[in-house]
């Protein structure tokens, strides 16, 4: 009996004990509770002190619990942590592109009339859906075309075929045709717009969570520079696009022959005009003087040289004849 009474006894008195450990216990993990949630709520507030202060430099290392927010705002403002943030592994695998090629050619011809071969030129370039971008042309006074310049662009897939055509146009001087490859560049350029745009993604949202002044000044002049690198990149993005789906041709043409026209003097009387004449006329008969004696002067030298010699030997010969008839005959 004494036994029996002794363990209600311990019971009874153990049951208030145990009752207490576990208020305790519960009392303890409602203040960690409240305590986690306190934490969590400074985690949440930490990306943007930390950015904010990345961004205007100068700001103390973060805490222990808020160097990897810190570390995600300092990865947005950092060039080479762009594609990593970006892409993954997926950004650089570039997806399977067709090959892009800048193709050129020039063409040169010389005809008789320029006009007939710019109109052979624009039918095969109409043939294969081109088109004349830029035209330089001069005429003579009576409205003839002399030469032309001509700038044709014409689809990629249909360069091959125009150039064969055009260098079977009748005229045809020179030709020559260059073709570059392009499919890294094109792909390069793609890859760099993409990243840049979500760059500037990130930084627009770090905009819209910064309150200081100091911070959002930082964020706008880095998404300046950041929206000028993009503009840059389209902008080649676009030369690249446009040079790889239409070729370019330059054409010349000239005419062959280009005869010189003389221009008639406005004033065709009067003492300068007689002067004129009369030198003229001058020169002419000087001119035709000249031509005779130089037709005549191999005969006079030749004359010179025979007839000479024989003038010479007639005079000693009519000299001795006049002698003879003058000497008396002797008496007989």
């Amino acid at each position: 009996m004494t036994s029996s009474r002794t363990r209600r006894l311990s019971l009874s008195a153990l049951v208030p004990l145990i009752l207490g450990v576990l208020l305790m216990a519960a009392a303890c993990s409602g203040s960690s509770d409240q305590a986690s949630s306190s934490e969590d709520a400074g985690a949440a507030d930490a990306p943007a002190a930390s950015v904010e202060d990345n961004v205007a430099g100068g700001a103390p290392a973060p805490a222990s619990g808020q160097r990897e927010a810190a570390a995600a705002g300092s990865d947005d403002f950092s060039s080479d942590g762009d594609a990593t943030l970006s892409g993954g592994g997926e950004a650089a695998r570039p997806p399977v592109q067709t090959r892009a090629v800048i193709s050129t050619g020039t063409v040169s011809y010389e005809s008789d009339d320029v006009d007939e071969t710019r109109f052979d030129v624009q039918q095969v370039v109409d043939g294969h859906r081109g088109e004349v971008t830029d035209e330089q042309s001069d005429t003579d006074d009576d409205g003839a075309m002399v030469r032309s310049r001509l700038v044709v662009r014409v689809p990629s897939a249909e360069f091959g075929a125009a150039m064969d055509e055009l260098e079977k146009v009748a005229g045809l001087r020179t030709a020559k045709r260059s073709s570059e490859d392009v499919t890294t560049q094109v792909i390069d350029t793609d890859v760099r717009v993409r990243a840049q745009e979500e760059s500037l993604q990130r930084v627009e949202a770090l905009l819209a969570r910064a309150r200081s002044i100091r911070t959002i000044v930082a964020i706008e002049s880095e998404l300046t520079r950041r929206q000028a690198e993009l503009d840059s990149l389209k902008s080649q993005q676009a030369y690249l696009a446009d040079q790889t789906t239409l070729s370019t041709i330059t054409i010349f043409l000239e005419r062959t022959k280009q005869e010189p026209v003389a221009k008639k003097s406005d004033d065709d009387s009067g003492f300068v005009a007689g002067l004129s004449r009369g030198w003229n006329a001058f020169t002419t008969a000087a001119s035709g003087a000249a031509e005779a004696v130089g037709t005549l002067l191999p005969f006079l030298v030749l004359l010179l040289l025979v007839g000479v010699p024989v003038w010479l030997v007639t005079r000693s010969v009519q000299r001795r004849h006049r002698a003879a008839a003058q000497t008396p005959a002797p008496a007989p």
